[in-house]
């Protein structure tokens, strides 16, 4: 009876641990899962989008790499939780294995009462047990004897009914888990059918692309000469602002008034103790990351981003990161529309904008809507984002939220 009870304790507590690691484990997964799944709802809109205006486009090769990348991350979060549910079907052989051999003791434990009872009762009745004792004390202790034999016995019975209802539990739990199983192992495999159709769909963009090599230089020589006139207008803004902002400091010197260089400071500080919690400017996707990185089709061009490029749907609101004040509104030919939001010693940069809601010299707050974002022939809407420190380009993905 001790061992069984030992077993059940011991059961009882790696079950419960097991259960508790399990479920953590097991709702990240599933809440990755959704994540996923919310992202690729996403993404199919865009890529649908930029399909839509010209099929096998840059732009739809970029989204539908986005969207493979996307489907892996899928595959794998499957993958995942089926190992979590094959680690937990073992263990719960395991218990029940250990359950039956439970079950089986106290059956012969039970039936060796119940025979020794028998071999009793065949000898002698209760009654001339009893009566037969030769003391008055004596028949007490007979007495007793045979209420905790009895009580024993009940207990022993009792026991075996608990130990197999928390094995029927057990066989059922498993039962559920293989179910959940079986019908991961059909979604893993949908899953990595879709992922081969979208592979198939990217070589034949790829192929097509590569038999446009010279209009895709030509559109690059484009972009380059479009980004370095952006540039050079993002430095000759920086620089207008850090020399108005050094006249101020000079005037506010000669006053004794440092209350608005307190505020700037502040306002630096602010953002700078923001970092990697500064809500996205556009729901999308990186398009574009920050540094010198490989063309996706011409081989051996490199290309050099100063920020982050968001692909994200057609019309879609562009907002601000912190608040701020818009240092200048203007526009680049084959750009489209700029904002640069000054933030103390920090700038925001979003270029690709149309239907602009803000002006040069307003303040403006966090998540606060500056204009749509803009789509371009193909179809592809992209904001171009930057951080800078004064001159200093930052990686806008270390300073935006996960």
């Amino acid at each position: 009876m001790t061992a069984g009870r030992s077993l059940r304790l011991i059961f009882l507590l790696s079950f419960f641990c097991s259960i508790a690691y399990g479920q953590k484990s097991k709702t990240q997964l599933q809440r990755e899962k959704l994540q996923n799944l919310a992202k690729i709802k996403e993404t199919e809109k865009i890529l649908a989008e930029t399909g839509a205006e010209k099929k096998n486009s840059l732009g739809e090769l970029v989204a539908l790499n986005q969207r493979i990348s996307q489907q892996e991350s899928l595959i794998k979060s499957i993958e995942s939780e089926i190992s979590f549910l094959d680690y937990d079907i073992r263990e719960n052989n395991q218990i029940i294995q250990a359950l039956e051999k439970d079950v089986e003791k106290l059956k012969d434990e039970y039936a060796a009462m119940i025979f020794s009872a028998q071999k009793a009762s065949g000898k002698v009745d209760k009654l001339t047990f009893l009566f037969s004792a030769h003391s008055f004390d004596q028949l007490l202790m007979r007495l007793k004897y045979m209420e905790q034999y009895g009580k024993a016995r009940q207990s022993q019975a009792e026991a075996i009914g608990k130990v197999q209802q928390i094995l029927r539990e057990q066989v059922h739990i498993t039962e559920l888990k293989r179910s959940e199983k079986n019908n991961l192992l059909a979604d893993e495999v949908k899953e990595n059918k879709e992922l081969s159709s979208l592979k198939e769909k990217q070589r034949t963009i790829v192929k097509s692309l590569e038999k446009q090599e010279k209009q895709l230089k030509r559109d690059l020589e484009a972009t380059k000469k479009a980004v370095a006139e952006l540039d050079g207008l993002i430095a000759k803004i920086i620089k207008e602002e850090l020399e108005r902002a050094a006249r101020e400091a000079r005037e506010r010197d000669g006053k004794k008034n440092k209350d608005v260089s307190d505020a700037v400071i502040a306002l630096s500080n602010s953002f700078e103790e923001n970092k990697n919690k500064f809500p996205w400017p556009v729901s999308g996707f990186v398009s574009q990351r920050f540094g010198r990185q490989q063309h996706p089709v011409l081989k051996g061009i490199e290309i050099q981003n100063d920020g982050v490029n968001i692909q994200t749907k057609q019309g879609e609101e562009v907002r601000s990161i912190f608040n701020g004040e818009v240092s200048r509104v203007a526009f680049t030919p084959g750009m489209g529309n700029t904002i640069i939001i000054k933030h103390g010693d920090f700038f925001t940069v979003y270029t690709g904008l149309k239907d602009i809601t803000v002006k040069q010299g307003q303040r403006v707050t966090t998540n606060q809507g500056l204009g749509k974002v803009l789509s371009n022939g193909e179809g592809i809407s992209e904001l171009r984002f930057q951080i800078r420190k004064n001159f200093d380009a930052l990686n806008p993905q270390d300073w935006l939220r996960n």
